[in-house]
């Protein structure tokens, strides 16, 4: 129970990803605060959460919208008095379209970069007041490993994942000398619903093959490593990127 007594909001974290996390951290003594756009997703990891036995509590949140993440914040802090954990997990990936970069939109761009990018901007702007309050704080902003390989079709994903990263050592810089460390964890490519949408069981395939561990990722191997960086024991490592994809790159 690494985690009795501590307040963690994850968003996205009624599905997926988001909704693993959430069930990990709930596992190890969280109270949970499930963000997503999604009543019917988030409100059902709160069932699922709560019948094993956790505490969890959903709010409607529009990550892309600075007044809904300072409701979310806000909602967090009166159900539970504090907030000492957020993963900001939320992002645009299901369903997008594979498109060259001339058929991209600015629209669409913006859209993307509105949610993967200005949505954990959102939500470290809400939370961090009450970080600073408590002198401490455990931020894991959750990019992808196409940062490091490029990712044909999809630069606008690539660069917002890429913009996480810089955002999160900048942060690192501001909230540490408040006890508040911010880390980033770079995915590869999982399977899960949201990825199924858009990427096809030939290309699954190859990118297991370039594995060293040749098998497919699951959300569950993301587990370990974002609630070690939630926890204590990661009370002296800030601004870093680790990369969980199996071997894929080595970073």
């Amino acid at each position: 129970m690494r985690f009795a007594n501590n307040v963690a909001i994850v968003t996205g974290g009624g599905q997926g990803i988001g909704l693993c996390l959430s069930q990990a951290l709930a596992r190890e003594g969280a109270k949970l605060v499930i963000a997503d756009v999604d009543e019917q997703a988030g409100k059902d990891a709160v069932r699922q959460i709560t019948e094993q036995g956790g505490q969890a509590l959903f709010v409607s949140t529009d990550v892309s919208s600075e007044p809904s993440t300072a409701v979310l914040a806000q909602a967090a802090f009166d159900e539970y008095g504090a907030i000492h954990i957020l993963v900001n997990n939320a992002a645009l990936f299901r369903n997008l379209a594979l498109k060259p970069i001339e058929e991209i939109s600015g629209a669409e761009w913006d859209r993307v970069l509105a949610v993967n990018l200005r949505g954990p901007f959102n939500t470290v702007k809400a939370v961090l007041p009450q970080m600073k309050r408590q002198r401490r704080g455990k931020i894991v902003n959750i990019s992808s490993n196409t940062v490091f390989s490029g990712g044909p079709g999809m630069s606008h994903y690539v660069a917002s994942k890429a913009g996480v990263i810089g955002f999160t050592r900048s942060l690192a810089r501001e909230a540490g000398p408040a006890g508040i460390c911010a880390n980033v964890v770079t995915p590869g490519l999982t399977d899960n619903e949201a990825a199924q949408s858009i990427i096809s069981p030939e290309r699954f395939n190859i990118v297991t093959g370039l594995r060293a561990i040749g098998r497919h990722q699951t959300p569950q191997d993301l587990v370990g490593t974002v609630l070690f960086l939630c926890s204590g024991e990661s009370d002296f490592i800030t601004g870093q990127v680790f990369n969980v994809d199996g071997g894929q790159i080595f970073y």
